[in-house]
């Protein structure tokens, strides 16, 4: 019986692999061509995760227009470098505004998120591409959305579908219950723990 046993673990890890193998791939693509936002707060008080929300409104109404007609990641990426300056000043200047002298930063990194869950798509988790703004000593808990297909930035959000290829939109419209998310974030967070 334990030699059973023994042999149908592995077989069992071999299946589920097979199986979201071709998921996985989805999803891999998906990170390669999403580009995505993540501010962090200076801490976990209230005082600072509402100015964090603060600073997110700020950035997603003044820089929507920037990211108008934008067709590619890389294009997306180009337009976010180019104004890092401006995106920092508007958050250093929402910051200030709200009464804090807290410092501020903005770059484009690779990173690694979880699978999140929204109301109507969901992203994977894996290693992006993302504009990170970082607000006083960047301590506190974090918010973040894809700027590129825009899925949180205003209007623009009706044709981020049509950015994706037909297995990415597949992927960020699979049920959230599905355990394909689940393997694809240990395996990512496995990943991203041997980096």
């Amino acid at each position: 019986m334990r030699r059973w046993f023994n042999c149908m673990i592995p077989a069992l890890v071999i299946a589920v692999l097979m199986a979201t193998a071709p998921f996985y791939d989805a999803c891999r693509e998906l990170s390669d061509d999403v580009l995505r936002v993540h501010i962090i707060a200076n801490s976990d008080s209230a005082a600072d995760q509402s100015l964090k929300l603060a600073v997110r409104d700020r950035i997603v109404a003044e820089c929507a227009a920037y990211y108008d007609g934008c067709e590619s990641k890389e294009e997306a990426r180009t337009i976010t470098e180019a104004h890092l300056d401006d995106i920092e000043h508007i958050a250093a200047d929402e910051v200030l505004r709200r009464g804090f002298n807290y410092s501020v930063t903005a770059e484009v990194d690779e990173m690694y998120f979880d699978t999140r869950y929204y109301e109507d798509f969901t992203m994977p988790a894996g290693v992006y591409e993302a504009l990170r703004v970082k607000i006083g000593a960047a301590q506190g808990q974090n918010w973040w959305c894809v700027i590129y297909p825009t899925l949180c930035l205003g209007a623009a959000c009706r044709d981020a579908a049509e950015k994706l290829d037909e297995g990415e939109n597949r992927v960020i419209r699979t049920d959230k219950t599905d355990f394909r998310f689940k393997v694809v974030e240990w395996f990512e967070g496995f990943l991203n723990w041997l980096r």
